[in-house]
């Protein structure tokens, strides 16, 4: 048992994170209920200090809003208003003001507006043009063959392939109602003028009978032809959502099917099939992420008043179709407030509660981890916290809101509840981030101001406002009374300027010195007398390091009430 006179030492250091939840005797030291700016680089100090965050260096500015960011062979690509560059080279004029993704396949940059569905090889960027299927083989002039390939949704275009009999000079398509596009056709390979076409019954006349092949039973004519199906694009051009999975690219977020998704053919983002779709659930909450990993995809609805939110499809080999991905659903009926990510292999998502985590076993009644609640109380609160941007960089997930960013670290994990749940660190920047990218493990912000950003190290220029709070200490004695010992405290730091401040109980922060050109310990003198509680803060406009801070402290008599 303490008495009166006893002098406690507490040892700030090992620094964890920063802790929101407001709950005073609860936020261990190692963590601050209040810093800004503040991070663990990994890259820098291996994670033996706290420092301030890098600096936006102003990389490039546009004329209009940054729809999208991102890179192609080492070249920066943006969308700014309705215009795409590369670099400094308009690509393309007319696109949609709305948030573009993007993809790249076979060394093509495939992008996506909402509206458009644009390929880019680095010389032409243009609208794709869509696999011409051949939806029927071994057909006769009369009809019939053997159904080959689907209709693709993004391309107005089929072909026909028969085996002529010789005789026969009119060949039935198996399609009726053709747009007024005049077809094409080829006998044995050379293409051939020679024909009359009637669109309304589908039916090409050609002027001399085609020959019969050379060899029995092979095709030999091949008749492509137009016909446009209302609305079957726009299930792929609407769509908001895509990801790569599985050597394929699945399209969701069309608001026209809100719980429906898509997917391209094996190896082609140009041909998705007319019956590659897939309805997630019985209700149309809408999809709002899709997400890759654990060798599966996973598809994560809002909100609704279904048992089921989130589903995931695994690659099946079917004796008819081939590779399909049939939707099941998982025992997790949290739905997606916001979007998802894969984290460092871990799946997860950001409900109305916060930050989800999915476990491996998804048939169980614990399927998703907590992993938020050290900044739930300031998370949740965010006024635009549904339209948050996820990025991960560096070994952190940072979830983007406005000129906010709140790290989790992947590196770090705490008990929380009986559970791990990441550390967090926060950030706030000059401007709202509205788009990012990482690229060689640079980070780029396109933020409000039309400008993009990239966060800097650079000594010469940073300029950061930052701090450091300590937990309100009682030093495990709240019903005593202490006072500081003046020369029991010691603070390892380095840093241009800092500035060292102390709080008893709930008075203002009282400044207790300014450390100029710090490397190393200093010893501040506090003089504190008759506290329940001591916080110590640290801060600076200049970017500072801190390792670890001792103070010592004598019990007093109780606390008098």
């Amino acid at each position: 048992m303490s008495t009166s006179g006893t002098l406690i030492t507490r040892n700030y250091s090992q620094f964890r994170g920063i802790d929101f939840s407001n709950r005073k005797d609860e936020v261990n030291i190692y963590r601050s209920p209040d810093a800004l700016n503040m991070w663990k680089n990994y890259r820098n100090s291996n994670g033996k200090c706290i420092e301030t965050r890098p600096d936006v260096e102003l990389l490039t500015e546009y004329s209009n809003t940054i729809f999208g960011l991102f890179f192609y062979n080492n070249r920066k690509i943006v969308h700014s208003g309705s215009r795409l560059f590369d670099e400094d080279i308009e690509i393309f004029s007319t696109m949609a003001l709305h948030e573009s993704k993007y993809f790249i396949y076979d060394n093509k940059l495939y992008i996506k507006d909402g509206t458009h569905f644009l390929v880019y090889n680095g010389v032409y960027c243009q609208e794709i043009e869509g696999y011409i299927p051949t939806t029927t083989i071994s057909r006769t002039p009369a009809g019939g063959g053997t159904k080959y390939e689907d209709v693709n949704l993004i391309s107005s275009y089929r072909k026909n392939s028969f085996v002529a009999d010789g005789t026969s000079t009119e060949f039935l398509l198996d399609a009726k109602e053709l747009d007024s596009e005049p077809p094409r056709a080829w006998i044995n390979g050379i293409e051939t003028l020679n024909f009359s076409y009637d669109k309304v019954n589908g039916k090409i006349t050609f002027t001399s009978a085609p020959p019969e092949p050379d060899t029995v039973g092979q095709d030999n004519v091949v008749i492509q032809f137009k016909k446009t199906v209302d609305g079957y694009k726009e299930r792929i051009y609407n769509c908001t959502l895509l990801e790569m999975f599985d050597n394929r690219v699945f399209f969701s977020g069309n608001k026209d099917y809100p719980n429906f998704i898509w997917h391209s053919s094996l190896e082609d983002p140009t041909y998705c099939s007319d019956l590659d779709y897939y309805s997630e659930g019985v209700d149309d909450a809408e999809v709002k992420a899709l997400v890759a990993g654990n060798n599966a995809l996973w598809v994560m609805k809002s909100p609704s008043q279904s048992n089921t939110t989130i589903f995931y499809h695994n690659p099946t080999i079917d004796a008819e179709y081939g590779k399909i991905y049939p939707s099941s659903h998982s025992s997790i009926s949290t739905g997606c407030k916001t979007t998802g990510i894969n984290f460092n292999d871990t799946i997860c998502f950001y409900s109305e509660k916060g930050l989800e985590a999915i476990t491996s076993d998804v048939t169980t009644e614990q399927a998703i981890s907590h992993k938020s609640s050290l900044v739930d109380s300031r998370l949740l609160n965010e006024e635009h916290y549904d339209s948050m941007i996820l990025e991960e960089w560096q070994g952190y997930l940072l979830t983007i809101i406005d000129n906010k960013i709140y790290l989790a670290d992947s590196r770090q994990y705490s008990q929380v509840n009986d559970r791990l749940e990441y550390e967090w660190y926060y950030f706030e920047l000059p401007q709202n981030i509205l788009r990012t990218t990482v690229k060689d493990d640079v980070l780029y912000l396109g933020c409000g101001d039309n400008k993009i950003y990239t966060l800097s190290n650079n000594e010469d220029t940073r300029l950061v406002d930052s701090y450091w709070t300590t937990i309100e200490d009682e030093f495990n004695y709240p019903q005593y009374q202490k006072i500081t010992n003046k020369k029991g405290c010691v603070v390892d730091m380095s840093g241009k300027e800092i500035v060292i401040y102390a709080k008893t109980d709930n008075k203002s922060f009282d400044k207790i010195n300014t450390y100029k050109n710090v490397k190393g310990y200093v010893v501040p003198r506090i003089k504190k007398k008759k506290w329940k509680s001591i916080q110590l803060k640290f801060t600076s406009k200049y970017p500072f390091s801190l390792y670890s801070s001792t103070l010592e402290s004598y019990i007093g008599s109780y606390i008098k009430r």
